[in-house]
């Protein structure tokens, strides 16, 4: 009797994220993998058509430039955010007087909401009146035309992302800190260099961390909708700049095309699935665990 009591109540306080998760994540995610073998304009009743919205998928090709702009976007943003939130993330963690005011002001901008960030760096890098190319000519350079040009215009977005990797930085102080001491001590024992602890000691303890950011990183380099969306919209210039999340946005709400949005959608997924995946074959030589 005791046990059935205590499986009620299990089940009692477990109930309001049963029904969060079911009504939440379970059916919309049933209801977009069915919507992506229909023709729904919301307006009307979803249509049947099977596997057609993924043929005609294989087939477009502002889908493919959407993949492409989005995958090298990923390519740049990842690598170079991870680079600079872990050296950031180092110096953070120096004994240095005033410390916590420097952390501070390296984590604000992740706070900055995205629209407002957008329409921030429109000004810093507008090529005519932006203080980025302001101080570029007053050191006597000749400044590109950042949000005109496709190829600086891929570049753009990918340095405001770079830029906004405070909140990665912040999980990699934290890895940081749970280094002991003591293998450090070791290696100034036996002569070790900063480079040599940093690359046997340092990257070595915080390689999860190091895993767990990249994964974040490119879920959400895949997934990037609004900066492009408010900086770039449509894609200009030439749709260099178009993104997937933007294409699925524009099908979605724009052309009401529900059935082929959630086709993508589901594409979205098994991209970022493959990633992952990749990332974690890769990481099976390089991720070191405490209990390892």
């Amino acid at each position: 009797m005791n046990r059935r009591r205590d499986a009620r109540v299990g089940i009692l306080f477990a109930t309001p994220w049963i029904v969060g998760f079911g009504l939440l994540m379970a059916y919309p995610l049933i209801s977009s993998f069915v919507t992506s073998f229909t023709n729904f304009s919301v307006l009307r009743a979803p249509k049947w058509i099977g596997t057609e919205n993924y043929r005609e998928l294989a087939n477009d090709g502002v889908f493919h430039t959407s993949l492409q702009n989005t995958l090298l976007y990923a390519l740049g943003a990842v690598p170079l955010g991870t680079v600079l939130a872990i050296g950031l993330a180092m110096l953070l963690n120096s004994k240095v007087r005033g410390m916590p005011v420097y952390r501070t002001l390296l984590f604000l901008p992740t706070l900055v909401p995205m629209v407002a960030q957008a329409t921030l760096f429109l000004w810093v890098f507008n090529g005519d009146y932006g203080l980025l190319n302001a101080a570029l000519r007053w050191c006597g350079l000749s400044p590109p035309n950042w949000l005109g040009d496709p190829m600086w215009a891929k570049w753009t977005l990918v340095m405001i992302a770079v830029w906004g990797s405070g909140q990665a930085m912040l999980i990699y102080l934290a890895g940081l800190q749970d280094v002991p001491t003591s293998l450090y001590e070791a290696a100034d024992l036996d002569g070790a260099k900063s480079w040599a602890k940093t690359r046997h000691i340092t990257l070595p303890m915080i390689s999860p961390v190091i895993l767990f950011n990249v994964i974040m990183g490119i879920i959400g380099s895949i997934q990037v909708f609004a900066v492009p969306q408010v900086m770039f919209p449509g894609g200009a210039p030439a749709r260099s700049t178009y993104m997937f999340a933007m294409y699925l946005y524009d099908n979605a709400f724009l052309y009401q095309r529900m059935g082929y949005a959630s086709a993508m959608g589901w594409i979205m997924f098994l991209v970022i699935l493959a990633l992952t995946l990749v990332a974690l074959r890769l990481s099976e030589r390089h991720v070191h665990y405490e209990t390892q």
